[in-house]
């Protein structure tokens, strides 16, 4: 007897708040530690640790786009769990926001050069408003 692929992945996104997304989604692109790793029912199980990225899925032709930040996902044949220190839409995503973000911690990282803690406070919030503004950019001109 042959093994059947699902029909679907059942994605879950949760953050320590809330969570994010419970859908059933046709595939997922997740940003790996070592890369974006491509989603397709039946994949072969595997848990990866998240690095700062957008993660897309897809449920028909309408693609849908989130800002990771961290945290980790367990992929299972039919079956995705995102569990992320921080996830956001696109569409909840206060562009301009992001925008002011990056070019305060831009700023601070150019006139600063002490403490260290301060300046992986600036870089940590510097990676986190790239990837807000290149998630709003995904979902304004999908590639």
């Amino acid at each position: 007897m042959a093994d059947t692929f699902p029909a679907y992945i059942q994605l879950q996104i949760v953050t320590p708040e809330r969570e994010v997304a419970e859908e059933e989604v046709d595939e997922v692109s997740i940003p790996g530690k070592d890369g974006y790793l491509g989603v397709l029912p039946g994949h072969a199980p595997l848990l990866t640790e998240l690095q700062p990225g957008t993660l897309t899925y897809r449920q028909n032709t309408n693609e849908r786009y989130v800002a990771i930040f961290s945290g980790f996902a367990e992929v299972l044949p039919d079956r995705v769990i995102v569990l992320a220190e921080t996830a956001e839409r696109a569409e909840d995503i206060d562009a301009e926001q992001a925008e002011r973000d990056r070019q305060q911690a831009e700023e601070y990282l150019k006139t600063h050069s002490e403490p260290e803690a301060d300046l992986e406070k600036a870089r940590e919030d510097l990676r986190r408003a790239v990837c807000r503004l290149e998630t709003v950019r995904h979902m304004r001109s999908p590639v």
